[in-house]
């Protein structure tokens, strides 16, 4: 039987036990393997074993026949399930004697798949001018760490019709990690330490660039001129933890690594502010962080306010003299505590600058109609000016319905479901690119 991710914890895949079961997943083995017979599977790609979800209903443990290539993708994979009741500690389905399976074929595929929602030949087009505002394609946090190689992330991008894609690094990783299912603080860094493995994570970046043929985008112009077929990148930092309270360093960045989009805070409360995912403990924007924003505005650095509390962003909306985005969140009048989520409230905030809110592929989103849904909701509240797409592709905890940039012409038909052409083609990129010319003029 052909079993979904949506299956797991309810009745019918508990009643597969001991069946034979077809199962599409993103493998991680512990120690960055590159081969293994045993490892887990996903139902979206992670950044690091230390993303693989906390949750027993959204990890298949599987026990291959021999040792299988995991550096090449989703694996698609045969095998008997297991259902482990007895012990809460382990994971809850383990695939055993999994072999590697051939492609699915067609009608499989479409019947399972839930990027496969709209018909074949409403698959649309994106005038390749698209733009991600906040990604980790190419696999480069791990690649950071040397635990593996480089992903392949100018081939989708060109597959879909992606032309621009704001590629990150993460400011804190080495400080971060996964506590009770969620990412948080786990030490305080070292000084210098933070900034040193920026660093590396630059050049690394600078590397994917350059071996996949990627240029760098740095003006206004080079963003204008950017194509599908010849795929860009905007150097990105999600997170300033590196700045270590120095403020030449974003001098630095600017020249050095060509930086030209930065995010203020991440999964640890920094010297720039407070975060939506722990206890408030600087009152929102620190005035370190208020400078941050005008030397940013100065140089030519597009601000990201993602991850930041709602009293950070006001402060930041009344500091800054240029747009604003918020890459990568979705909207919610009533969000869970630790949510990162927003209000109708904060993202009014962002629209008044005239900047620009991407639309996270996650949450309730279950497939591309309804990633495409949460895109209107935002609409309704914002504005088709002030809406993008914020895919952050291989840095999601949890599935994405949109997992390769491959998909994107069906988000683009169901943008069009929705919306006139041109409205559309601004929440593709338009939206984005308007804000980055006003960020660099």
């Amino acid at each position: 039987m052909r079993l979904s991710w949506h299956d797991l914890g309810t009745p019918r895949a508990d009643k597969a036990h001991g069946k034979t079961v077809d199962i599409r997943g993103w493998p991680t083995a512990s120690l960055g393997l590159a081969r293994s017979d045993y490892f887990v599977v996903t139902a979206e790609a992670s950044c690091c074993a230390g993303c693989v979800p906390n949750n027993p209903l959204a990890v298949i443990e599987v026990f291959a026949d021999r040792e299988l290539d995991l550096n090449g993708g989703a694996l698609n994979l045969s095998g008997t399930l297991h259902v482990e009741t007895s012990d809460p500690q382990q994971w809850r389905y383990q695939l055993r004697g999994a072999r590697q399976a051939a492609g699915l074929k067609r009608r499989a595929l479409l019947a399972a798949s839930p990027l496969f929602c709209l018909p074949v030949p409403a698959m649309a087009q994106t005038d390749g001018m698209a733009v991600d505002l906040h990604s980790h394609g190419g696999n480069l946090i791990r690649a950071s760490y040397g635990r593996e190689g480089l992903l392949d992330v100018a081939g989708p991008m060109k597959q879909g019709g992606m032309s621009t894609v704001c590629l990150c690094i993460v400011g804190d990783s080495p400080v971060v990690g996964v506590t009770n299912g969620r990412l948080r603080p786990q030490r305080d860094p070292r000084p210098g330490e933070l900034y040193k493995f920026s660093s590396t994570q630059f050049t690394k970046l600078h590397e994917l660039a350059r071996t996949q043929s990627m240029s760098i985008v740095k003006t206004a112009a080079d963003l204008r001129a950017a194509r599908s077929g010849s795929p860009t990148v905007i150097v990105t930092s999600e997170g300033a933890d590196w700045l270590e309270g120095k403020i030449e360093r974003l001098d630095e960045a600017y020249q050095r690594w060509q930086l030209r989009q930065l995010q203020l805070t991440h999964y640890r409360p920094n010297e720039l502010g407070d975060i939506q995912t722990e206890p408030a403990e600087k009152g929102g924007l620190t005035d370190f962080g208020a400078e941050v924003i005008r030397r940013c505005n100065s140089l030519g650095i597009v601000v990201d306010v993602a991850h930041g509390t709602f009293d950070l962003v006001k402060r930041a909306v009344a500091t800054t003299t240029r747009p604003l985005i918020l890459s990568h969140t979705a909207l919610s009048d009533r969000p869970y505590p630790w949510t990162r989520l927003i209000t109708s409230d904060h993202a009014r905030a962002i629209a008044s600058t005239g900047g620009v809110i991407g639309i996270w592929p996650v949450q309730t989103v279950s497939n591309i109609s309804s990633y495409a849904e949460s895109f209107a909701r935002m609409v309704n509240v914002v504005g088709i000016d002030h809406v993008g797409i914020g895919t952050d592709q291989l840095g999601l905890q949890g599935p994405s319905s949109m997992p390769s940039y491959g998909d994107l012409p069906q988000l683009a038909a169901a943008l069009r479901s929705k919306f006139n052409d041109a409205d559309a083609a601004k929440l593709l990129g338009g939206n984005y690119r308007r804000v980055f010319e006003a960020c660099l003029a």
